[in-house]
């Protein structure tokens, strides 16, 4: 897991975010992400992170990551994959992210080193927890944006709002995992698209950087 800002000790009070699941929401969803030409940017993803960094909200990607697991990555190569979705992104006008959190276990792993029952693969919060703690965040105060139940469900246990995009893998079966998902959960809103997200994060609290608390922090 990679953080990518580091928080000032100058600025004690807790900051909202927006969760972001990557495939899916950020770049379309391939299955397993390998190759650099298969990254493809969703429509609007640049602006919507523009909008959500603008009114003052960090922007965190929390991504499972079974390549890892199953052999056709390393940790390092998904580092790699990411810098090149984040080159993307910035010379399409999107701003810095502040942080890339990934699970690369799975509990059927064909690696056995990754196979494992952790706290990190949603729809576990684990990765919301660690970066909360990590950036300073107030996760009752954010949201998570994600693609599948598991993601939304994540977002829930964390103490986030959800928003639900339905960009392709929204009725997909579930993913595997170590618990036994009986129902699809609900979210607080659901949309097509991650700039529609950010319009409806934004219509219900404009900016984070209104109040003089959140400016004396500056």
């Amino acid at each position: 897991m990679r953080q990518v800002r580091k928080p000032s000790e100058t600025l004690p009070l807790l900051r909202p975010a927006v969760f972001l699941d990557r495939d899916g929401v950020l770049v379309e969803d391939v299955g397993l992400l390998r190759r650099e030409e298969e990254i493809r940017l969703l429509p609007g993803v640049p602006e919507a992170l523009a909008l959500l960094k603008t009114a003052g909200y960090d922007l965190v990607v929390v991504s499972n990551q079974a390549v890892v697991a199953r052999g056709h990555l390393d940790e390092s190569g998904v580092e790699v994959l990411q810098d090149h979705i984040e080159g993307r992104l910035s010379a399409a006008g999107a701003p810095l992210l502040d942080g890339f959190y990934y699970c690369p276990h799975h509990p059927k792993a064909d690696l056995e080193a990754y196979r494992r029952d952790c706290d990190c693969r949603k729809p576990r919060p684990g990765l919301m927890l660690r970066a909360a703690e990590e950036l300073g965040l107030e996760l009752s105060r954010s949201y998570l944006v994600g693609d599948r139940p598991t993601d939304l469900l994540a977002g829930q246990r964390a103490g986030c709002k959800t928003v639900w995009v339905q960009t392709g893998q929204h009725y997909a079966p579930l993913i595997q995992t170590s618990e036994s998902l009986l129902e699809r959960p609900s979210a607080d809103h659901t949309c097509g698209s991650l700039l529609e997200a950010a319009r409806w994060i934004l219509a219900r609290a404009p900016s984070t950087t209104d109040s003089p608390v959140m400016e004396a922090k500056r």
